[in-house]
């Protein structure tokens, strides 16, 4: 172990928030060591803007709960900790770990129980990375590195503890954190991990809860640095256990909404991680919508079924939460809305709750070369951003190229049905009787005239079966009617 100056490292108290100090404070003063850890301190060292602030205490999560009260709340099962408000900032505190007494592992080797306490020393062993071990003591100015990180974090190695081998089996969803920060940090991945980084390794994931591996794949989509991560993916053989039937390929499509994200995020907008998922499963939603359509389910039927089909299909590998499937559903609805408007639904329609996600997905989609677009993405975009005038301009000539859209394919669909043999219609139009007798022997006249037709009896000659010999006679009173010239 080595003791570094903090001010060596590029780390002083002006860097951090004060939330993060208050922690450290409280529990300093309650007679514990506390340390800040992980990501923070590794992002200061590259000059990097950290996310959040881990704390790390050998005070026991009840401990901690004493010295914070009912600011703090203690969770996790197989890794307890505590959380711990400070005004509206949560920090994450952990108590050191120890080697576990008597090993509670899956067959896989996946550690279940991990709640040993030990010293800072110990602690510092189970820790997953070599850059997430420096411990950084802001009162004291100091900096413990136990296992030389200064200069994995110099040199942009990323580098386990221990056997590479071992860590993956404790905890497979290691190998997503190795992928996250090599492609975050643009970090070189040693040697000795890359040796046994294969398929086979990454099956061990189907061993992790689908709901832990949802929110690790949030911080694959939201970490800025997703077009850089989604071939590596592909490569380390990840992409098979976290989605379900989407074949590993990188479309131009999920190539231009990963860019998209990330320009986002670069500039400080916020996203909906969802929307990822609505374009990666996009392709089986269509490939489900065509099964059900041709089997005759109605448009709108087919499209709600076969989101159902789509998500719950990929709920064996990633649960998604039930507000982030309304979500994906509602952008894919979207689609059919914006993509054929009625008129006089425009304004409405771009008022919308759902219309900025359903508007980015369509526009990607076109600017991605889906011709099926008919070049509304553009449309709508124009649309957006013009006066009231316009838009009443706009709304016009697009009902006008509708309607004449309309009469063309109506057209073309009378010239199709005028080669086809006609049906002969009835001369007179009968209006629809209410009772049910009347109605079942109507049905059956006309199976019977379907039959004579399909029999060959064309010869115009009229049976004494035929529907009109069968037709109720009405009989009128002829002594109120006046022939000839009325006065």
């Amino acid at each position: 172990m080595q003791t570094l100056r903090a001010s060596k490292c590029g780390l002083s108290t002006a860097q951090l928030p004060s939330y993060i100090l208050d922690v450290i404070d409280a529990l300093t003063k309650a007679g514990y060591e506390a340390y800040i850890v992980g990501g923070g301190v590794r992002d200061l060292m590259l000059g990097l803007n950290p996310k959040d602030f881990d704390a790390v205490t050998n005070a026991t999560p009840s401990q901690i709960k004493e010295v914070f009260g009912r600011r703090c709340r203690i969770i996790g099962r197989r890794f307890e900790l505590a959380h711990v408000y400070s005004g509206r900032e949560l920090v994450e505190v952990a108590t050191f770990r120890a080697p576990p007494k008597k090993a509670v592992t899956s067959a896989q080797g996946m550690i279940l129980r991990d709640n040993n306490w030990g010293t800072i020393e110990q602690d510092f062993v189970r820790r997953d990375f070599s850059i997430n071990a420096m411990y950084y003591q802001p009162r004291k100015g100091i900096v413990l590195d136990f296992c030389n990180a200064a200069d994995d974090i110099k040199h942009k190695t990323l580098r386990l503890l221990g056997d590479p081998q071992t860590r993956f089996e404790e905890d497979p969803v290691r190998m997503l954190r190795t992928l996250r920060f090599a492609a975050k940090l643009n970090f070189s991945i040693a040697p000795e991990i890359l040796d046994i980084f294969n398929p086979e390794a990454a099956y061990l994931l189907r061993d992790v809860s689908p709901h832990r591996l949802y929110d690790e794949s949030q911080k694959l989509f939201t970490m800025g640095h997703l077009n850089r991560v989604m071939p590596m993916l592909i490569e380390f053989g990840i992409w098979q256990q976290l989605f379900a039937d989407i074949a590993p390929k990188i479309t131009p499509f999920i190539e231009r909404a990963a860019k998209n994200t990330d320009q986002r995020i670069s500039i400080g907008k916020t996203i909906n991680p969802a929307f990822f998922y609505a374009v990666l499963l996009w392709e089986q939603f269509l490939e489900r919508c065509h099964f059900y359509q041709h089997k005759g389910v109605v448009a709108a039927e087919a499209r709600a079924q076969a989101g159902l089909d789509v998500l719950k299909r990929q709920s064996t590998r990633t649960v998604i939460p039930r507000f982030a499937e309304t979500f994906i559903r509602e952008v894919w609805e979207m689609q059919t809305r914006l993509l054929n408007p009625k008129p006089q639904q425009i304004e409405a329609l771009s008022g919308h709750a759902r219309f900025r996600a359903g508007f980015d997905f369509l526009l990607l989609r076109e600017k991605s070369g889906d011709t099926t677009t008919q070049g509304m993405g553009e449309w709508w975009d124009a649309y957006q951003i013009m006066s009231s005038d316009q838009k009443e301009r706009v709304i016009g000539q697009y009902n006008r190229q509708r309607s004449k859209s309309r009469r063309s394919k109506s057209h073309e669909d009378d010239v199709v049905l005028a080669r086809q043999p006609q049906e002969l219609e009835p001369l007179v139009q009968e209006p629809e009787s209410r009772s049910r007798r009347q109605r079942k022997a109507k049905q059956e006249v006309q199976t019977q005239v379907q039959r004579s037709v399909a029999s060959g009896s064309t010869d115009g000659t009229i049976g004494h079966d035929h529907p009109i010999l069968k037709r109720k006679r009405v009989q009128r009173d002829l002594t109120q009617v006046i022939f000839g010239p009325t006065q």
